[in-house]
């Protein structure tokens, strides 16, 4: 139903897009291709802006499909929304720059607007039980469990992305503990262990005594690697929320929690917005601020402090 799918797909591929966001942007367009051959049943060319607005209906109902064609059966945030119309108009520019003709520009295509949620933070305290959690929970495997122990100790100390911890190698490590990076948008950086994670990640590497590159290796129940993989982003993120449950944190926590608690407690302790920024990886400020804005307590102490008429 698309012209020049493949090519789009190969261009972003030759301007160094990662696999991954290869792979959204197929799968986007695929849902709107099949919402033009099942839904509306029109030709790419005769695409109008009532078009456009009737999609934006279908994907935010139940009753869209995946780009496999099957029921979705689950509503879409407004954001991931946002993600397919996104998509959708870098497609359009892509075919305007070939001179492909296109039924609408790109810019017509508007965005929904966004629901704008306060993002979460466990307590410090309860972020610390976390991360220690593995070394008692994680008893019938001790290898597991320093291994566990030292994923959440780094991705904590250093504010990585899950699929930047998963993909580390142990020669990306220093001996002073810092890590060189090549992070979202291939955007080089370096993030810092601090003392403890790196006693963490020596224990466990002690531990396992092989000569594997990957820093973190899946194991099947047993000391064997499962062919020299490393860690899977599913795995560490059921664990994350069994621990949370047995734990009874009541605030929903993920791998990105971690990396959203690490932001906010460097800002409460008086880090420098533009230094948080360098070590998440941020291209722009502004998402950096909003880690910084999200702590209400440093929200709170900031207004008794500083109000005028505090007294």
């Amino acid at each position: 139903m698309l012209p020049k799918l493949e090519e789009f797909l190969l261009s972003l591929q030759v301007n160094n897009f990662s696999p991954e966001t290869i792979y959204n942007y197929e799968c986007d367009l695929k849902v709107f291709s099949n919402f033009l051959k099942d839904e509306v049943k029109i030709e790419f060319l005769r695409v109008s802006k009532q078009s456009i607005e009737h999609y934006k209906g279908y994907l935010a109902s139940r009753d869209r499909k995946t780009p496999e064609g099957k029921p979705a059966n689950i509503y879409l945030s407004s954001y991931s929304r946002n993600r397919y119309l996104s998509s959708l108009r870098s497609y359009l520019k892509y075919l305007i720059e070939m001179d492909q003709p296109v039924p609408i520009a790109p810019d017509s295509i508007k965005l929904i607007k966004t629901e704008k949620k306060l993002k979460k933070v466990a307590e410090l305290k309860d972020l610390i039980r976390l991360i220690e959690y593995p070394s008692e929970i994680e008893k019938k495997n001790q290898l597991v469990a320093k291994r566990n122990r030292a994923m959440l100790e780094v991705l904590f100390s250093t504010g990585l992305r899950i699929s930047e911890l998963v993909g580390l190698n142990k020669n990306q490590i220093d001996n002073e503990g810092k890590i060189f990076v090549m992070g979202k948008g291939k955007k080089e950086r370096f993030v810092y262990l601090t003392p403890r994670a790196i006693k963490h990640v020596k224990i466990y590497l002690a531990a396992r005594g092989d000569d594997l590159p990957h820093l973190f290796i899946n194991y099947r129940g047993s000391r064997v690697p499962t062919k020299n993989r490393s860690v899977s982003t599913n795995y560490l993120q059921e664990k994350i929320k069994k621990y949370r449950e047995l734990l009874g944190i009541n605030v929903p926590t993920s791998a990105h929690s971690l990396r959203h608690g690490f932001a906010t407690y460097l800002a409460e302790s008086g880090a420098n917005p533009a230094a948080i920024q360098i070590l998440l990886g941020h291209e722009s400020l502004d998402t950096t601020t909003r880690y910084v804005h999200a702590s209400q307590k440093f929200a709170k102490e900031s207004h008794q402090k500083f109000h005028p008429l505090k007294d």
